[in-house]
């Protein structure tokens, strides 16, 4: 009888442990979340950067929502993720460079307001720009990663 009990222990003890194990490898191994965080946005300002840079429309699209929008240094108002992706496509606008600088991230929950220095210069309707402007891109997680909502330039001096 006394085995009996100690095998009963036994057995608990090692149902005991393994529930453990089994629940640190569920939580505690677990990889980390990649869910959104100021860093991640900041990495998806610099991939959009770098697309802009690049004349890649289709890099750029994946970036934007559908219902993407951009205020425009001038004032102007463009609706529609395929603007900026279109007009590379067509040559209606070729940058040569685009520069961000001075960060400021600001995260609330799944929304991420990012505003950079940006210098850039190229070819829009056929005339050279070189312009300093202020830019905030206003972010959401989507799917899994960081979607532009709305994109809003300030022109920096004349």
């Amino acid at each position: 009888m006394r085995s009996h009990g100690y095998r009963r222990m036994l057995v608990a003890g090692v149902v005991s442990v393994l529930a453990l194990v089994l629940l640190f490898a569920a939580v505690g191994g677990a990889r980390p979340d990649s869910g959104p965080t100021a860093e991640s946005a900041m990495a998806a300002e610099q991939e959009i950067a770098r697309a802009l840079r690049d004349n890649d429309g289709d890099a750029i699209a994946r970036f934007l929502t559908d219902d993407w929008a951009v205020i425009a240094g001038n004032g102007g108002i463009g609706e529609g993720k395929s603007i900026f992706p279109d007009g590379i496509k067509s040559g209606y606008l070729t940058r040569k460079t685009f520069e961000i600088s001075e960060p400021r991230v600001r995260l609330y929950g799944n929304v991420a307001l990012v505003t950079t220095k940006v210098k850039t210069s190229g070819m829009f309707a056929g005339k050279p720009f070189d312009v300093a402007e202020r830019q905030t891109d206003v972010l959401i997680w989507k799917d899994g990663g960081w979607k532009s909502v709305l994109t809003h330039e300030t022109k920096i001096g004349d």
